[in-house]
C-alpha cells in the first residue's frame, strides 16, 4: 500500500514559488515500512546544508541519496541513521541556488528500499558572504595533489562569526554561522570535529567566553559559556582536545602583587596567563599558571607589561604529551610538565637552546609539532619586518636545536601580529598572514604557489585533507 500524507510549507529553503514539498512515502514490495512524512528545512539558515526530517511507521534505518538535478551519477548518500522512528538527517556537499533530486532509503542494514524521487532548491549565500574570497594561482599544476583535492579552513572573528571550508579554487564548500559572536580561533580535531573559541564584540582579537564543538553536519556537540561550572575566566588564543577528549585552553589569570620596588603600588594587578583543562561539562580537571613558574618581580619590564604580562598565544602538545606554550612578549616557547606543572625548558630568546643568528626569532604563533616531529611555528619577525616559517629538530637531552625550515614571506606579506603556518604534505607550507587578510601556499623554500585573499582577518588558516571529510564533502578545487 501507499500512504499519502499532508503537504507542508518549507522554512526558508527554496524560493516562494517552490516553497512546498510533497511529504509522503511508500512501502516496499515486501510490505515493509511506510514513510508517513518528509520535511526539509535549511540547517541554521545555511545555503548549502539542508535538514531532512523523516517520520516512519516503524523503527528502521534510513539514509538520503541526493544529486544535482539530472546528474544522478554524481549522487551522494548520507551515513545511515540507525533504528529510529523519526530520523533527522543533514545533507551537506550542496551548492547554492541549485535544484537537487533525492530519494529516501529505508530498511534494515544493507536491505534498503528506495522511495520515489523528489526535489528541492537551495537558497543563495547572504550578500555579504559573496565574493569574500579570491584565489591567485598562476599554475595549478604545481600545486600538491593533496592540496588540489583538499580544503582550507578559515574563520571570521566578527559578528556574525563564520567558520569556512574552501576548496583550492576559493569556493565555499562548507560553512557554519553564529550570531552575536565570532570565531576567534578554531581547529579541526582528531575526531573530525570543529572546536572553536567564540567571543562577541566585547572581546578583542583572540579572547572569548564560549567553547563550541561542531560535527561536520553542523550539530552542536559541546557548547559551554563563561560562568558555567568551573568555566569562570576569559579564555584566549587556543582551544584543543587532549587524548581524554577533554578541553584544553589558555585562560586569563590575575594576581595582586606588591610592585612598589619597581615604582608601582603595593597592590598592583598583574594580568598573566594559565593553561586550563576542562571536561566536556565544564568541570576543571587541571590548571597551571605562569605565576607558578616565575615571579613578576623578576621581570624588569613588569610595570610596562603588567596589563598583559607574557601574553601567551598558543598551547599545544609535545610528542610525549607534555605542553608547549608560546609567549609573544618575551619571544619564548616553554615546555611544561602536564602533571606537575614544572617548567622543563625554554626555547628562544635567552632560552636553554643556543641558536644561530639565522634561527633567532622575535615572536612565535601557531606552535606545534609537525608530521616530521619537528617544532614548527610562524615567526612574526617584528625586528626584521620579515615574517617566516621556522621548524627545528630538538634534542632535549643535549639542548641542541637544528634549523630545518626557514621559509620567508615576501615583504608585502609581512605580518606583525597573529598568523600561522602548517605543512601540506611534504613539499608545501600553508602560511596565514592575518593582518594582511591573506593565506599563502609556498614550497618549503618560500616560493609562491597559491594565494587566497579574504574579506576578513582569520586568526589562522589550516589545511584539511579531502579524506578526512569525504563522507560529507566531495568538491575538490582542481582535478588531478
Amino acid at each position: 500500500m501507499i500512504r499519502w500524507n499532508k503537504i507542508q510549507r518549507m522554512l526558508p529553503l527554496v524560493p516562494m514559488a517552490a516553497a512546498f514539498l510533497l511529504l509522503l512515502q511508500a512501502c516496499n514490495d515486501n510490505g515493509g515500512n511506510d514513510i508517513t512524512e518528509i520535511s526539509l528545512t535549511s540547517q541554521g539558515q545555511n545555503a548549502i546544508k539542508v535538514r531532512v526530517a523523516i517520520q516512519c511507521t516503524d523503527t528502521v534505518d534510513a539514509a538520503v541519496e541526493y544529486w544535482p538535478k539530472g546528474k544522478e551519477a554524481q549522487s551522494t548518500t548520507t551515513p545511515l541513521s540507525l533504528h529510529q522512528l523519526h530520523h533527522t538527517i543533514v545533507l551537506t556537499n550542496l551548492m547554492p541556488v541549485q535544484t537537487y533530486e533525492y530519494r529516501i532509503k529505508t530498511g534494515h542494514g544493507k536491505d534498503l528500499y528506495n522511495s520515489k524521487v523528489y526535489s528541492f532548491n537551495t537558497i543563495d549565500y547572504p550578500v555579504w558572504m559573496k565574493d569574500n574570497f579570491d584565489v591567485v594561482c598562476p599554475d595549478s599544476s604545481v600545486l600538491p595533489v593533496n592540496f588540489r583535492k583538499g580544503y582550507v579552513m578559515v574563520s571570521r572573528r566578527d559578528d556574525p562569526g563564520v567558520l569556512f571550508l574552501l576548496n583550492a579554487k576559493g569556493h565555499i564548500v562548507w560553512y557554519h554561522q553564529v550570531s552575536g559572536t565570532g570565531f576567534k580561533v578554531a581547529g579541526f580535531t582528531s575526531n573530525n570535529t570543529f572546536l572553536a573559541l567564540l567571543g562577541g564584540p566585547a572581546y578583542e582579537t583572540s579572547y572569548g567566553d564560549e567553547i563550541l564543538e561542531l560535527s561536520l553536519t553542523g550539530d552542536t556537540l559541546v557548547h559551554l559559556k563563561k560562568g558555567q561550572q568551573d568555566f569562570k575566566q576569559t579564555i584566549h588564543h587556543e582551544i584543543l582536545l587532549n587524548p581524554k577528549n577533554e578541553l584544553v585552553t589558555l585562560c586569563v589569570e590575575e594576581r595582586i602583587v606588591d610592585l612598589s620596588s619597581k615604582g608601582g603600588s603595593t597592590k598592583d594587578t598583574v594580568k598573566g596567563d594559565g593553561i586550563l583543562v576542562l571536561n566536556r561539562q565544564g568541570k576543571q580537571v587541571w590548571k597551571w599558571t605562569v605565576f607558578d613558574a616565575i615571579n613578576p618581580l623578576d621581570d624588569k619590564n613588569i610595570l610596562k607589561e603588567k596589563k598583559d604580562w607574557m601574553h601567551a598565544n598558543c598551547v599545544t602538545f609535545d610528542k610525549d604529551g607534555n605542553y608547549l606554550i608560546s609567549f609573544y612578549n618575551n619571544g619564548q616557547i616553554w615546555k611544561i610538565d602536564a602533571h606537575t606543572g614544572k617548567r622543563l625548558w625554554a626555547f628562544g630568546k635567552g632560552g636553554d637552546f643556543p641558536l644561530p643568528d639565522t634561527a633567532l626569532f622575535d615572536q612565535a604563533h601557531a606552535v606545534h609539532i609537525n608530521e616530521h616531529g619537528e617544532l614548527m611555528f610562524f615567526d612574526n619577525g617584528v625586528s626584521k619586518k620579515t615574517s617566516r616559517t621556522l621548524s627545528f629538530k630538538i634534542n632535549e637531552n643535549t639542548k641542541q636545536a637544528q634549523l630545518v625550515t626557514n621559509a620567508k614571506l615576501p615583504p608585502e606579506n609581512y605580518n606583525e601580529r597573529m598568523g600561522s603556518s602548517y605543512l601540506v604534505g611534504d613539499s608545501a607550507l600553508l602560511q596565514c598572514a592575518t593582518k594582511r587578510n591573506t593565506v599563502i601556499l609556498t614550497n618549503l623554500q618560500g616560493r609562491f604557489l597559491w594565494l587566497l585573499k579574504t574579506g576578513m582577518s582569520s586568526y589562522r588558516a589550516s589545511f584539511i585533507p579531502a579524506e578526512r571529510v569525504a563522507t560529507y564533502i566531495t568538491q575538490p578545487g582542481y582535478e588531478h
